[in-house]
């Protein structure tokens, strides 16, 4: 499954390429499913336990893999084939989310079970984060390299608009179990059009594995660039945390409200990602990627603020557009940034690196705000990520300023 495609500054160029349109679809559905899980997993937790640090622990259960594993991760996505990399990676999150489903069902499931199945998939996302990403060079033309990471980015968050609600009333209606099934389910069609792919590469240069990952670490700690991209990323990362780890918290205790409550603020987070997705690109090329890392972190910060005092659902489905604007504004220059200034013989790697530090943040940031939701409230927590955010936005435009845009760049 492979083709060619002149390349284009649309933003919709890469689907051109029959692999990547084909790629990009059943990622959609297996997002859907991931996303419908999340937020089965997420509610699980809130009729098995009232500590705000175990519901907040289920989002930084995702994330705290891509921390501990994301750099040997990338130097498997680098030694190996990719493509074998992710189906593997596939396989086994499948396996989980079946077992998670039947461990339910049966009703012998627990927080800390929970916590683990939790865990263990996002196993399965740190091994297949970096071979995914850095096989979207193999699907579109180096010109379209961004316009495609941008689409992915929208795919992502087309589920998260649509995934949360449906698995809000979903959950509502035949309990958790019925998600975590159809989230096994959704692996398939990935599964299917991972094998018929055939890509042509080069067969890689396989190094030990302490030796492959240092010369990733050297890279990143020698090249300027990449260093202020990571220290963005980690400063967005350990703020941002805060609205969705304390989200399910915070609908239960100060609106009372249900699974579909929590379904419906994901969906506004996800459709702010979408709209915002769609111009991003054109936002960086006018402004810069400095002054967008900067605006959509103040911005995120900003309506953290009326979600930490507010008692009504519709402004705070309003905060969570806004937020996921701001998300997906930081995270997709971010991931452009590192993409363009990593070599290709070490991009899985570089990209493993860049994930373990934002993603690692963001385990932190759900675990420190969960402490801090526990013994000082859920508002004092939610002040405290908008202070970060703010602070860490106007401090690193002066110390850690994101990269001119031909600084450190590579030729793919």
């Amino acid at each position: 499954m492979t083709g060619s495609a002149p390349s284009s500054q649309s933003a919709f160029a890469p689907f051109h390429y029959p692999a990547f349109r084909a790629i990009w679809t059943a990622n959609l559905a297996s997002n859907m499913g991931s996303m419908i899980q999340s937020v089965g997993a997420a509610w699980l937790m809130t009729e098995l336990t009232q500590s705000h640090l175990l519901i907040a622990l289920v989002q930084a259960g995702a994330t705290i893999p891509i921390m501990l594993l994301g750099v040997f991760a990338g130097a498997i996505a680098d030694n190996f084939d990719r493509r074998r990399v992710m189906l593997a990676a596939q396989t086994g999150m499948l396996l989980v989310s079946a077992a998670l489903t039947i461990t339910t069902w049966m009703g012998a499931i627990t927080p800390l079970l929970l916590l683990f199945f939790t865990l263990a998939v996002g196993c399965g996302t740190a091994l297949n984060g970096p071979a995914w990403q850095a096989s979207v060079r193999l699907q579109v033309g180096p010109r379209d390299l961004p316009q495609a990471i941008a689409l992915n980015t929208i795919a992502f968050n087309l589920a998260r608009s649509v995934g949360p609600a449906l698995g809000g009333l979903l959950i509502s209606l035949s309990g958790p179990e019925t998600g975590f099934a159809f989230n096994a389910l959704s692996y398939v069609a990935l599964i299917i059009v991972l094998v018929r792919w055939r890509p042509e590469t080069r067969p890689p240069q396989r190094r030990p594995m302490l030796a492959a990952i240092g010369a990733g670490l050297r890279f990143c700690a020698q090249s300027d660039p990449v260093r202020r991209v990571l220290l963005r990323g980690f400063a967005f990362g350990l703020g941002a945390a805060g609205f969705q780890a304390l989200l399910p918290s915070l609908i239960r205790d100060r609106f009372g409200g249900t699974e579909i409550d929590y379904g419906l603020c994901l969906a506004a987070f996800g459709a702010g990602s979408i709209f915002t997705a769609l111009w991003i690109g054109k936002a960086r090329r006018r402004w810069g990627s400095d002054k967008v890392v900067t605006v959509a972190a103040m911005l995120f910060a900003a309506v953290m603020l009326p979600v930490a005092v507010t008692h009504s659902l519709p402004p705070l489905l309003v905060a969570a557009f806004i937020a996921g604007g701001a998300w997906v504004s930081t995270l997709t220059t971010l991931n452009v940034a590192m993409q363009l200034r990593s070599p290709e013989d070490i991009l899985g790697r570089c990209l493993s690196i860049y994930q373990a530090v934002t993603f690692g943040a963001m385990a932190l940031g759900a675990w420190v705000l969960g402490m801090i939701a526990d013994y000082a409230g859920l508002q004092n927590a939610l002040f405290c990520s908008a202070i970060w955010l703010l602070l860490t936005a106007f401090l690193l435009r002066y110390i850690a300023p994101m990269p001119r845009r031909d600084e450190g760049r590579v030729t793919p």
